[in-house]
């Protein structure tokens, strides 16, 4: 049961992310000028999918493109049907809220690239890409019809659905940093 001081930060830490994503979208961008919208994403995967099919592309790190993005589906329908597991309320309510207002803050998120979802399925190796990046459109188009309850976040506990969109987008960016162009 969450304390009266770790609903304050909650509610700190997400009146300071709200507050940031109305001040106009300073940070409605991302380092390498991307814009932070599922619309951006699903070009910029498009463009990955047409790289890779081109042999232009690869994947520099421990999961496979098909992995990639079969994780980061995973995130977003975990914020439609619930994540199997959780961290803390206390390290929601102080640590990911704030990991969380950061990243917003910074347009960018960093994370460990081949940390699964706590809980989720493991990601094989070698799967289809044109299967996993079905799934992940899928799973954004779905997200973004929602008009339900969203589900707390694992880490950074509930998001409105500005917030989780940013935080769908920049998953995604992070784990394209693992992209490398060829010619």
């Amino acid at each position: 049961m969450a304390t009266d001081h770790q609903r304050r930060n909650l509610v700190i830490g997400i009146a300071v992310g709200s507050v940031m994503l109305s001040a106009g979208g300073w940070f409605a961008i991302d380092g390498n000028n991307k814009p932070l919208t599922i619309a951006a994403a699903l070009v910029e995967l498009d463009q990955l999918l047409a790289a890779y099919a081109n042999n232009n592309a690869s994947v520099n790190g421990e999961w496979d493109l098909a992995q990639m993005l079969n994780h980061c589906a995973q995130s977003v329908e975990y914020s439609l049907s619930g994540f199997p597991e959780h961290k803390s309320d206390l390290f929601k309510h102080s640590v990911g809220a704030l990991a969380f207002t950061a990243f917003a803050a910074k347009g960018r998120m960093t994370h460990g690239l081949s940390e699964p979802i706590p809980g989720a399925p493991t990601l094989a190796a070698g799967g289809s890409v044109a299967a996993a990046a079905q799934r992940f459109k899928a799973s954004l188009a779905q997200f973004h019809s929602f008009s339900g309850m969203l589900m707390p976040h694992f880490a950074y506990g509930y998001l409105s659905k500005a917030q989780y969109e940013l935080a769908h987008v920049m998953h995604f960016y992070n784990h394209l940093t693992q992209v490398v162009h060829h010619g």
